[in-house]
């Protein structure tokens, strides 16, 4: 960490922060300029108090050396992590697309919809049995029973399920139903006491990244479920909030590469809320798996115009179909597989 000094800092303002850093069982190393003196922090800067050094008297600015989040970093864990559920492998040269309903509505709209996820190619589905909606007046999932009525379908077509869970208090029933993959969504990415839980199981997280955060806000985020010891955790963008109307998010293709060489973690892309148009998840899928994307979270729904949520994003059987043959020809375009 780097410390930089107002030109005006007295040597007591100097010497208050040099005590500062080495009750923290850091070493300093002082610099002193024709204008400015620079107090390097050597060690463990994670240990310093960053807020509490930058309001110090005399201190102008305070510079990280190192990244804030350590185990989701790729500079101390240099190979790709592949997340495996069952025979599936996410993050590796074999992209993954998971597809499925917004909510869970009945047992034959399930049946139907693991039906064609998995007639498209499709090795993992999603679906809302929990769901986190704007209005309190909006369906709001199915809950348990809504688990029960995913697993079922799931199971006949032998496919995993994603399902997002939104309180600690739903935890045991996730356990319960065997869900494959924990979704946290955009609105819970940081809710820390639901992060901290869930890094005590070994169940791998989806972690969507929220509305207006960074992408180390992000990070710090996985870091929280990786630091209680769950580091099967997949990083899904799903567009942020921008000035525009035109589409429902802006999907930050940006994002991909800049994780790539962030983090070790894999990346998945959701195309379907980033657009908010079932006519944009097409361009947006394309560009997401170009750009290096490890999967795509899609919405399908068997019947679109008849979905209770979210029903003009939902791609319809025949649209997955054809996507999929798409994207078959972008992944070996850029060297990998669906």
């Amino acid at each position: 960490m780097i410390i930089i000094m107002q030109s005006h800092a007295t040597e007591a303002e100097v010497q208050a922060v040099v005590t500062k850093i080495e009750s923290a069982g850091l070493t300093t190393n002082i610099s002193r300029g024709t204008e400015r003196t620079i107090i390097g922090a050597i060690g463990n800067e994670r240990e310093l108090p960053h807020e509490s050094l930058l309001a110090s008297p005399g201190v102008d600015d305070v510079m990280r050396i190192v990244k804030p989040y350590k185990i989701v970093a790729r500079e101390w864990h240099e190979e790709n992590t592949l997340i495996t559920v069952k025979d599936i492998t996410i993050g590796g040269d074999e992209i993954q697309i998971i597809a499925g309903p917004c909510s869970v509505e009945t047992q034959a709209q399930m049946d139907l919809a693991a039906q064609n996820v998995a007639e498209a190619g499709c090795r993992l589905m999603r679906g809302g049995a929990f769901k986190p909606r704007t209005s309190p007046y909006a369906f709001q999932g199915k809950g348990v029973e809504g688990l029960e009525i995913f697993r079922q379908a799931a199971d006949k077509q032998n496919l995993p399920i994603v399902t997002e869970l939104m309180d600690v208090r739903q935890l045991d029933s996730f356990l319960e139903h065997g869900v494959d993959i924990i979704q946290i969504g955009t609105r819970n990415m940081q809710n820390f006491d639901l992060l901290k839980e869930v890094g005590k199981i070994h169940i791998p997280i989806i972690l969507k990244r929220g509305l207006c955060s960074t992408i180390s806000e992000w990070l710090m985020s996985a870091e929280y479920i990786a630091a209680g010891g769950n580091h099967n955790i997949i990083l899904c963008e799903r567009g942020v909030r921008s000035f525009e109307t035109a589409y429902r998010n802006m999907l930050d293709v940006t994002a991909i590469p800049v994780l790539k060489k962030e983090t070790h973690l894999p990346v998945i892309v959701d195309p379907s809320h980033a657009g908010g148009k079932a006519a944009l998840v097409p361009a947006l899928s394309k560009a997401a798996i170009a750009a290096g994307a490890d999967g795509l979270l899609v919405e399908v729904h068997p019947n679109p115009c008849e979905a209770w949520c979210d029903a003009d994003q939902a791609l319809s059987p025949l649209d997955i179909k054809t996507l999929m043959a798409e994207l078959k020809l972008i992944a070996q375009a850029v060297g990998r597989k669906i």
